[in-house]
Protein backbone atom coordinates (compact mmCIF):
# COMPACT_ATOMS: atom_id res chain seq x y z
CA UNK A 1 0.00 0.00 0.00
CA UNK A 2 1.84 3.29 -0.73
CA UNK A 3 -0.81 5.59 0.75
CA UNK A 4 -2.92 5.12 3.51
CA UNK A 5 -6.30 4.81 3.55
CA UNK A 6 -7.58 8.71 4.66
CA UNK A 7 -5.85 9.63 1.68
CA UNK A 8 -7.27 7.32 -1.07
CA UNK A 9 -10.65 8.15 0.37
CA UNK A 10 -9.80 11.62 -0.19
CA UNK A 11 -8.64 11.45 -3.90
CA UNK A 12 -11.68 8.95 -4.19
CA UNK A 13 -14.04 11.86 -3.03
CA UNK A 14 -11.66 14.56 -4.27
CA UNK A 15 -13.09 17.65 -5.81
CA UNK A 16 -15.97 17.71 -8.60
CA UNK A 17 -14.37 20.94 -9.77
CA UNK A 18 -10.90 19.68 -9.76
CA UNK A 19 -12.18 16.41 -11.12
CA UNK A 20 -14.02 18.15 -14.27
CA UNK A 21 -11.39 20.73 -14.41
CA UNK A 22 -9.40 17.97 -15.46
CA UNK A 23 -11.96 16.49 -17.83
CA UNK A 24 -11.73 19.59 -19.32
CA UNK A 25 -7.98 19.60 -20.17
CA UNK A 26 -9.18 15.76 -22.19
CA UNK A 27 -11.62 17.52 -24.18
CA UNK A 28 -9.42 20.63 -25.28
CA UNK A 29 -6.78 17.77 -26.67
CA UNK A 30 -9.53 15.96 -28.48
CA UNK A 31 -11.83 18.77 -29.98
CA UNK A 32 -9.04 21.57 -29.51
CA UNK A 33 -9.62 24.14 -26.75
CA UNK A 34 -11.14 26.94 -29.00
CA UNK A 35 -14.05 24.50 -29.10
CA UNK A 36 -14.41 23.57 -25.56
CA UNK A 37 -16.63 26.13 -22.95
CA UNK A 38 -14.90 25.80 -19.87
CA UNK A 39 -16.75 27.23 -16.62
CA UNK A 40 -15.58 24.84 -14.41
CA UNK A 41 -12.70 26.46 -12.31
CA UNK A 42 -12.73 29.86 -10.29
CA UNK A 43 -9.74 31.30 -11.31
CA UNK A 44 -9.78 34.72 -11.78
CA UNK A 45 -9.19 36.22 -15.41
CA UNK A 46 -9.17 39.98 -14.14
CA UNK A 47 -5.47 41.40 -14.03
CA UNK A 48 -4.23 42.63 -11.17
CA UNK A 49 -4.74 46.46 -10.25
CA UNK A 50 -1.75 48.66 -12.15
CA UNK A 51 -1.18 49.62 -9.04
CA UNK A 52 0.29 46.21 -8.14
CA UNK A 53 2.51 46.57 -11.13
CA UNK A 54 4.24 49.63 -10.15
CA UNK A 55 5.07 48.45 -6.84
CA UNK A 56 6.48 44.79 -8.26
CA UNK A 57 8.57 47.00 -10.59
CA UNK A 58 9.67 49.56 -7.80
CA UNK A 59 10.72 45.99 -5.51
CA UNK A 60 12.89 45.04 -8.59
CA UNK A 61 14.59 47.99 -8.55
CA UNK A 62 15.32 47.16 -4.80
CA UNK A 63 19.03 47.09 -4.33
CA UNK A 64 18.46 46.28 -0.15
CA UNK A 65 20.03 43.25 0.98
CA UNK A 66 18.48 40.73 3.02
CA UNK A 67 14.63 41.08 1.34
CA UNK A 68 14.12 37.71 0.66
CA UNK A 69 14.99 36.16 3.97
CA UNK A 70 13.12 34.65 6.66
CA UNK A 71 11.25 37.04 8.51
CA UNK A 72 8.95 36.08 11.88
CA UNK A 73 6.60 33.43 11.34
CA UNK A 74 3.46 35.55 11.65
CA UNK A 75 4.98 37.53 8.53
CA UNK A 76 6.39 41.03 9.00
CA UNK A 77 5.24 43.60 11.24
CA UNK A 78 5.10 46.77 8.98
CA UNK A 79 2.94 43.78 7.12
CA UNK A 80 0.74 43.20 9.52
CA UNK A 81 0.49 46.35 11.02
CA UNK A 82 -0.81 47.64 7.86
CA UNK A 83 -3.57 44.69 7.36
CA UNK A 84 -4.84 45.22 11.25
CA UNK A 85 -4.85 49.19 10.18
CA UNK A 86 -7.26 48.67 7.10
CA UNK A 87 -9.51 46.23 9.39
CA UNK A 88 -9.13 49.02 12.20
CA UNK A 89 -10.48 51.49 9.59
CA UNK A 90 -13.09 49.49 8.28
CA UNK A 91 -14.53 47.89 11.08
CA UNK A 92 -13.90 50.90 14.51
CA UNK A 93 -12.24 47.84 16.46
CA UNK A 94 -8.97 48.40 17.14
CA UNK A 95 -6.41 45.81 15.98
CA UNK A 96 -2.81 45.33 16.62
CA UNK A 97 0.08 44.14 14.59
CA UNK A 98 -0.03 41.15 17.28
CA UNK A 99 -4.11 39.63 16.18
CA UNK A 100 -2.69 39.08 12.10
CA UNK A 101 -0.54 36.31 10.73
CA UNK A 102 0.25 36.55 7.34
CA UNK A 103 -0.50 33.28 5.29
CA UNK A 104 -0.69 31.54 1.71
CA UNK A 105 -3.96 32.48 0.85
CA UNK A 106 -6.72 31.74 2.63
CA UNK A 107 -6.83 27.95 2.24
CA UNK A 108 -3.65 27.79 4.02
CA UNK A 109 -5.09 30.23 6.57
CA UNK A 110 -8.11 27.91 7.29
CA UNK A 111 -5.93 25.20 7.64
CA UNK A 112 -3.86 26.37 10.01
CA UNK A 113 -6.78 27.64 11.95
CA UNK A 114 -8.21 24.32 12.13
CA UNK A 115 -4.67 22.87 12.59
CA UNK A 116 -4.81 25.04 16.27
CA UNK A 117 -8.27 24.95 17.99
CA UNK A 118 -9.36 21.23 16.98
CA UNK A 119 -9.02 18.15 19.06
CA UNK A 120 -9.82 14.64 17.61
CA UNK A 121 -13.52 14.56 17.45
CA UNK A 122 -14.28 17.99 16.91
CA UNK A 123 -17.48 19.34 15.10
CA UNK A 124 -17.05 22.24 12.77
CA UNK A 125 -20.51 23.27 11.28
CA UNK A 126 -20.74 23.78 7.58
CA UNK A 127 -23.50 25.74 5.30
CA UNK A 128 -24.73 24.13 1.93
CA UNK A 129 -23.78 25.14 -0.16
CA UNK A 130 -20.12 25.23 0.93
CA UNK A 131 -16.79 25.12 -1.11
CA UNK A 132 -16.47 21.29 -1.33
CA UNK A 133 -12.21 21.69 0.00
CA UNK A 134 -13.51 22.28 3.56
CA UNK A 135 -14.09 18.77 3.92
CA UNK A 136 -10.61 18.25 3.30
CA UNK A 137 -9.12 21.15 5.58
CA UNK A 138 -11.48 19.97 9.07
CA UNK A 139 -10.80 16.32 8.04
CA UNK A 140 -7.15 16.73 7.74
CA UNK A 141 -6.96 17.41 11.25
CA UNK A 142 -9.32 14.99 12.95
CA UNK A 143 -12.52 17.58 12.53
CA UNK A 144 -15.84 15.90 11.85
CA UNK A 145 -17.86 18.45 9.66
CA UNK A 146 -21.61 18.59 10.21
CA UNK A 147 -23.85 19.89 7.28
CA UNK A 148 -26.89 22.65 8.01
CA UNK A 149 -29.09 23.32 4.75
CA UNK A 150 -29.73 26.57 4.07
CA UNK A 151 -33.46 28.27 2.34
CA UNK A 152 -34.06 28.75 -0.82
CA UNK A 153 -32.31 31.83 -1.15
CA UNK A 154 -29.42 30.16 -0.32
CA UNK A 155 -29.08 31.69 3.39
CA UNK A 156 -28.94 29.66 6.78
CA UNK A 157 -31.75 28.42 8.50
CA UNK A 158 -31.04 29.36 12.25
CA UNK A 159 -33.75 26.74 13.85
CA UNK A 160 -31.58 24.08 11.76
CA UNK A 161 -28.18 25.80 12.96
CA UNK A 162 -29.48 25.70 16.67
CA UNK A 163 -30.19 21.92 16.35
CA UNK A 164 -27.02 20.89 15.11
CA UNK A 165 -24.95 22.73 17.86
CA UNK A 166 -23.92 20.30 20.47
CA UNK A 167 -21.01 19.69 22.87
CA UNK A 168 -18.45 19.75 20.60
CA UNK A 169 -19.26 21.88 17.98
CA UNK A 170 -15.80 23.94 17.97
CA UNK A 171 -16.23 25.97 15.23
CA UNK A 172 -18.76 27.34 12.49
CA UNK A 173 -17.74 28.32 9.38
CA UNK A 174 -19.21 30.99 6.78
CA UNK A 175 -18.49 32.16 3.76
CA UNK A 176 -20.17 35.42 2.31
CA UNK A 177 -20.28 35.99 -0.81
CA UNK A 178 -20.54 32.50 -0.99
CA UNK A 179 -18.84 30.42 -3.36
CA UNK A 180 -20.71 28.60 -5.14
CA UNK A 181 -24.14 30.53 -4.62
CA UNK A 182 -22.74 34.13 -5.08
CA UNK A 183 -25.33 34.86 -2.04
CA UNK A 184 -23.70 37.85 0.42
CA UNK A 185 -25.30 37.13 3.51
CA UNK A 186 -27.50 40.24 4.38
CA UNK A 187 -26.56 41.73 8.23
CA UNK A 188 -29.65 40.58 9.81
CA UNK A 189 -28.15 36.95 9.43
CA UNK A 190 -24.48 37.66 10.66
CA UNK A 191 -26.57 39.26 13.75
CA UNK A 192 -29.04 36.28 14.04
CA UNK A 193 -25.86 33.93 13.70
CA UNK A 194 -23.84 35.82 16.24
CA UNK A 195 -26.66 36.13 19.07
CA UNK A 196 -27.18 32.42 18.73
CA UNK A 197 -23.85 30.99 19.16
CA UNK A 198 -23.75 33.37 22.12
CA UNK A 199 -26.82 31.76 23.24
CA UNK A 200 -25.25 27.96 22.72
CA UNK A 201 -22.02 29.10 24.81
CA UNK A 202 -23.93 30.16 27.55
CA UNK A 203 -25.91 26.79 27.81
CA UNK A 204 -23.51 24.45 26.60
CA UNK A 205 -20.36 26.36 28.73
CA UNK A 206 -18.16 26.14 25.66
CA UNK A 207 -15.98 28.59 23.37
CA UNK A 208 -17.80 28.04 19.74
CA UNK A 209 -15.31 30.05 17.22
CA UNK A 210 -16.98 31.94 14.73
CA UNK A 211 -14.76 31.54 11.02
CA UNK A 212 -15.46 33.69 8.05
CA UNK A 213 -13.99 33.09 5.08
CA UNK A 214 -13.79 36.31 2.69
CA UNK A 215 -11.86 35.49 0.13
CA UNK A 216 -14.36 37.57 -2.24
CA UNK A 217 -15.36 40.15 -0.35
CA UNK A 218 -14.40 43.33 -2.13
CA UNK A 219 -16.69 41.17 -5.07
CA UNK A 220 -19.59 42.62 -4.47
CA UNK A 221 -21.98 44.25 -6.92
CA UNK A 222 -25.03 45.98 -7.39
CA UNK A 223 -24.18 48.67 -4.61
CA UNK A 224 -24.41 45.97 -1.35
CA UNK A 225 -22.04 45.67 1.62
CA UNK A 226 -20.13 43.23 2.82
CA UNK A 227 -21.05 42.43 6.59
CA UNK A 228 -18.43 41.55 8.39
CA UNK A 229 -18.85 39.53 11.87
CA UNK A 230 -16.52 41.79 14.25
CA UNK A 231 -19.09 44.16 15.53
CA UNK A 232 -21.59 40.58 16.22
CA UNK A 233 -19.34 38.31 18.30
CA UNK A 234 -15.98 38.27 19.94
CA UNK A 235 -15.10 34.59 19.77
CA UNK A 236 -14.66 35.23 15.92
CA UNK A 237 -11.41 34.55 13.24
CA UNK A 238 -11.52 35.77 9.46
CA UNK A 239 -9.08 33.68 6.74
CA UNK A 240 -8.97 35.66 3.83
CA UNK A 241 -7.00 36.38 0.36
CA UNK A 242 -5.63 38.86 -1.69
CA UNK A 243 -6.59 36.14 -4.81
CA UNK A 244 -9.52 37.88 -5.53
CA UNK A 245 -9.59 41.49 -4.47
CA UNK A 246 -6.08 41.77 -5.94
CA UNK A 247 -6.34 38.80 -8.80
CA UNK A 248 -3.12 37.27 -7.07
CA UNK A 249 -4.72 33.58 -6.79
CA UNK A 250 -0.88 32.02 -8.00
CA UNK A 251 0.88 33.85 -5.68
CA UNK A 252 -0.62 32.36 -2.46
CA UNK A 253 -0.68 35.73 -0.04
CA UNK A 254 -3.39 35.88 2.44
CA UNK A 255 -3.87 36.21 6.04
CA UNK A 256 -5.62 35.52 9.82
CA UNK A 257 -6.85 37.47 11.89
CA UNK A 258 -8.34 37.32 15.38
CA UNK A 259 -11.13 39.45 17.19
CA UNK A 260 -8.88 41.64 19.76
CA UNK A 261 -11.70 40.00 22.39
CA UNK A 262 -11.38 36.44 22.18
CA UNK A 263 -11.05 34.33 25.04
CA UNK A 264 -7.28 33.11 25.46
CA UNK A 265 -6.32 35.40 22.45
CA UNK A 266 -2.68 34.95 23.24
CA UNK A 267 -2.59 31.24 23.49
CA UNK A 268 -4.63 31.19 20.23
CA UNK A 269 -1.99 33.33 18.34
CA UNK A 270 0.95 31.63 19.90
CA UNK A 271 -1.01 28.19 18.07
CA UNK A 272 -1.63 29.85 15.40
CA UNK A 273 1.91 30.71 14.60
CA UNK A 274 3.41 27.45 15.37
CA UNK A 275 1.03 25.78 13.11
CA UNK A 276 1.57 28.06 10.49
CA UNK A 277 5.54 27.24 10.80
CA UNK A 278 4.96 23.14 11.24
CA UNK A 279 2.51 23.07 8.30
CA UNK A 280 5.71 23.22 6.42
CA UNK A 281 4.65 26.87 5.41
CA UNK A 282 7.05 28.18 7.87
CA UNK A 283 5.87 32.03 6.55
CA UNK A 284 3.94 33.67 3.81
CA UNK A 285 6.06 34.68 0.80
CA UNK A 286 8.49 37.66 1.54
CA UNK A 287 7.99 39.74 -1.71
CA UNK A 288 4.20 39.46 -1.64
CA UNK A 289 4.52 40.35 1.95
CA UNK A 290 5.56 43.36 0.94
CA UNK A 291 4.04 44.38 -1.69
CA UNK A 292 0.82 44.06 -0.55
CA UNK A 293 1.71 45.76 2.93
CA UNK A 294 1.18 49.10 0.03
CA UNK A 295 -1.71 48.00 -1.51
CA UNK A 296 -4.63 47.88 1.60
CA UNK A 297 -7.67 48.82 0.57
CA UNK A 298 -7.22 48.84 -3.27
CA UNK A 299 -8.90 46.02 -5.88
CA UNK A 300 -9.57 45.42 -9.16
CA UNK A 301 -12.55 47.04 -10.86
CA UNK A 302 -15.64 44.79 -9.98
CA UNK A 303 -17.38 46.44 -12.84
CA UNK A 304 -16.13 42.94 -15.10
CA UNK A 305 -17.41 40.36 -13.12
CA UNK A 306 -20.88 42.49 -12.91
CA UNK A 307 -20.95 42.99 -16.32
CA UNK A 308 -19.85 38.62 -17.13
CA UNK A 309 -22.59 38.48 -14.67
CA UNK A 310 -25.60 40.35 -16.07
CA UNK A 311 -24.63 38.61 -19.33
CA UNK A 312 -25.22 35.35 -18.60
CA UNK A 313 -27.43 35.43 -16.11
CA UNK A 314 -30.26 37.27 -18.43
CA UNK A 315 -29.21 34.56 -21.35
CA UNK A 316 -30.17 31.54 -18.53
CA UNK A 317 -33.38 33.39 -17.18
CA UNK A 318 -34.88 33.73 -20.86
CA UNK A 319 -33.93 29.89 -21.33
CA UNK A 320 -35.57 29.07 -18.29
CA UNK A 321 -33.05 27.68 -16.04
CA UNK A 322 -34.21 29.32 -12.34
CA UNK A 323 -31.54 30.53 -10.33
CA UNK A 324 -30.77 33.13 -7.57
CA UNK A 325 -28.98 36.40 -8.89
CA UNK A 326 -25.44 36.15 -7.76
CA UNK A 327 -24.75 39.38 -5.36
CA UNK A 328 -20.90 38.96 -5.06
CA UNK A 329 -18.21 36.43 -6.16
CA UNK A 330 -18.26 34.88 -9.70
CA UNK A 331 -20.38 31.96 -9.76
CA UNK A 332 -23.76 31.06 -10.59
CA UNK A 333 -25.77 28.34 -9.03
CA UNK A 334 -28.68 27.43 -11.56
CA UNK A 335 -31.23 24.31 -10.54
CA UNK A 336 -30.39 21.66 -13.06
CA UNK A 337 -33.15 20.51 -15.24
CA UNK A 338 -32.83 17.10 -15.02
CA UNK A 339 -32.79 16.33 -10.66
CA UNK A 340 -29.55 14.42 -11.54
CA UNK A 341 -27.27 16.73 -11.58
CA UNK A 342 -23.90 14.91 -12.37
CA UNK A 343 -26.18 13.46 -15.59
CA UNK A 344 -27.42 17.10 -16.45
CA UNK A 345 -23.76 18.06 -16.37
CA UNK A 346 -22.67 15.11 -18.97
CA UNK A 347 -25.07 16.54 -21.04
CA UNK A 348 -23.70 20.21 -21.24
CA UNK A 349 -20.62 18.30 -22.06
CA UNK A 350 -21.68 16.66 -25.07
CA UNK A 351 -22.33 19.96 -25.79
CA UNK A 352 -18.79 21.00 -25.26
CA UNK A 353 -19.91 23.21 -21.73
CA UNK A 354 -17.87 22.52 -18.53
CA UNK A 355 -19.45 23.25 -15.37
CA UNK A 356 -19.47 21.09 -11.88
CA UNK A 357 -22.53 19.22 -9.93
CA UNK A 358 -24.29 20.93 -7.07
CA UNK A 359 -24.03 17.29 -5.22
CA UNK A 360 -19.99 18.94 -4.94
CA UNK A 361 -20.98 21.60 -2.72
CA UNK A 362 -23.06 19.66 -0.97
CA UNK A 363 -26.58 20.33 -2.67
CA UNK A 364 -27.71 18.29 -5.22
CA UNK A 365 -29.73 19.12 -8.11
CA UNK A 366 -28.11 22.32 -9.01
CA UNK A 367 -24.35 23.15 -11.01
CA UNK A 368 -21.77 26.01 -10.39
CA UNK A 369 -20.86 28.02 -13.46
CA UNK A 370 -17.73 30.06 -13.01
CA UNK A 371 -18.27 33.26 -15.18
CA UNK A 372 -14.45 34.09 -14.32
CA UNK A 373 -13.93 33.71 -18.00
CA UNK A 374 -13.13 35.65 -21.32
CA UNK A 375 -16.00 36.87 -23.22
CA UNK A 376 -15.68 34.45 -26.33
CA UNK A 377 -15.89 31.25 -23.79
CA UNK A 378 -19.03 32.61 -22.03
CA UNK A 379 -20.36 33.47 -25.44
CA UNK A 380 -19.88 30.16 -26.70
CA UNK A 381 -20.97 28.51 -24.21
CA UNK A 382 -24.61 29.97 -24.51
CA UNK A 383 -25.74 27.95 -27.57
CA UNK A 384 -24.69 24.81 -25.64
CA UNK A 385 -26.92 25.76 -22.33
CA UNK A 386 -29.75 26.64 -24.99
CA UNK A 387 -29.60 23.13 -26.97
CA UNK A 388 -29.81 21.70 -23.30
CA UNK A 389 -32.49 23.43 -22.43
CA UNK A 390 -34.82 23.32 -25.34
CA UNK A 391 -34.71 19.68 -25.05
CA UNK A 392 -36.30 19.49 -21.70
CA UNK A 393 -38.76 22.06 -23.02
CA UNK A 394 -39.61 19.95 -25.85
Amino acid sequence: MSVPERIRKGIASGSLVRKMFDEGIIFKKKYGADNVFDLSLGNPIAEPPDRFKTELLEFARNTSTGLHRYMENAGYVETRAAVSGQITGESGIKFSENEIVMTCGAAAAINVVMRTILSPGDEVILFAPYFAEYFHYVGHHDGIIKIVPTDEQFLPDLNKLEAAIGPRTRAVLLNSPNNPSGVVYPENVIRNIAGLLKKKQAELGTQIILISDEAYKRLIYDGLRHTSIWGYYPESIVCTSYSKDLSLPGERIGYIAVHPDLTDKKELMDGLIFSNRTLGFVNAPALMQRLVRNLQGISIDVSLYQRKRDYLYDNLIKMGYSLIKPQGAFYMFPKTLNPDDFAFVRELQQEMVLTVPGRGFGTPGYLRICFSVDDRTLEGALSGFRKVADRYRK
